[in-house]
Order: structure tokens, then C-alpha cells, then sequence
């Protein structure tokens, strides 16, 4: 397995994150006031001590752990799975640490313990991303345009074991 170690960035929006979602859940209760007791008070409050919890925890899964191809597919290690992703028809493989510039989150995580899911943005399209590290990242594209952006720890290493399984791969995107 390839490790997919967190950038300084990601380690920061992650402790930070995880501060306020905890502060939520300690203090966020005793935001209803007691004065009024509506009947619903004592519910809401155990709503709103879960659901930054809930978050953090849920976040925690979707964690990327590291990188591996089998066969024909890239497998992302999770917390407590895997993701397989096809590169059936992968084109081309490259380093870029500037691929995720300028990108739109349209669904997933933007750096709770990992930047994952679905981005958007002028150079590669509409991509999915399991990276932990922009300055790491490696883009792989299929001929139907599909891009994936990986971080692993060793961009280079990565990409020789890629081009291993592709021959003749393009090195440059594309367009």
C-alpha cells in the first residue's frame, strides 16, 4: 500500500474542526433557553449533543489511509474499508500539485481528515478526488475524460507502478 500522508493544511482544518464540532456538542445545548421549556427542549437537546458527533465520526470513516492498484483498479484504504475505483481506459498519469486550484466542492469533503469526492474546476473538468495532500497530487485520466486526483506519499513511485500496468501512457493531460 501507498501511504497518503495529510498535509499541514488538512491536519489544521482537521483539528480545528473537530474542536468546534465538539464545542458544538458540549455547548450548543444549553443554548435553548430554559425560561420558555417548550416541549420539545430536552429532544433537541440530545439532537444537538449527537449531531457534531456524529460528524466528526462519520467524517472519520471516509478517512484516506493510503493507495493501491489491483488489476485494473485503483483501491483507496478507508478507516474501515475500501473504495474501488475502475482506471479502465486510464490515458494518461501525471504530478500536478496545482490540480485541485480553482476548484468548486460540488459533493464531499473539503478537509475534515481528507479531501474527498466530487470537484469541479477549469483544467480537469469534473474529477473525484481522494487526496490528503494538494502538493502530492497525481492525476490519472481515463479516455472517457474521467480524472482521479491521488496524494500518495511518493507521487513518482506511484506513478512508475501506474505506467508499470499502462504502458504507453501519456504523461502530459490531454485536453
Amino acid at each position: 500500500m501507498k501511504a497518503a500522508p495529510w498535509s499541514t493544511t488538512v491536519k489544521a482544518a482537521s483539528a480545528f474542526s473537530a474542536i468546534v464540532l465538539i464545542g458544538l456538542a458540549v455547548g450548543l445545548p444549553y443554548a435553548l433557553s430554559d425560561a420558555s421549556h417548550p416541549p420539545f427542549a430536552d429532544g433537541m437537546r440530545g439532537v444537538l449533543r449527537l449531531l457534531p458527533i456524529v460528524i466528526l465520526a462519520v467524517a472519520a470513516l471516509f478517512v484516506v489511509r493510503g493507495y493501491e492498484l489491483d488489476g485494473r483498479d485503483l483501491v483507496v484504504q478507508r478507516l474501515l474499508w475500501a473504495t474501488r475505483v475502475p482506471l479502465e481506459g486510464l490515458e494518461s498519469a501525471w504530478q500536478d500539485p496545482d490540480a485541485m486550484a480553482g476548484s468548486l466542492r460540488v459533493f464531499g469533503n473539503g478537509g475534515l481528515f481528507a479531501i474527498t469526492g466530487v470537484f469541479r474546476n477549469g483544467k480537469l473538468g469534473m474529477y473525484r478526488a481522494f487526496v490528503t495532500d494538494r502538493e502530492r497530487a497525481v492525476v490519472l485520466r481515463t479516455r472517457a475524460k474521467k480524472a482521479i486526483v491521488v496524494s500518495p506519499e511518493r507521487p513518482e513511485a506511484f506513478l512508475t507502478a501506474v505506467k508499470a500496468r499502462y504502458p504507453g501512457l501519456a504523461e502530459v493531460p490531454r485536453r
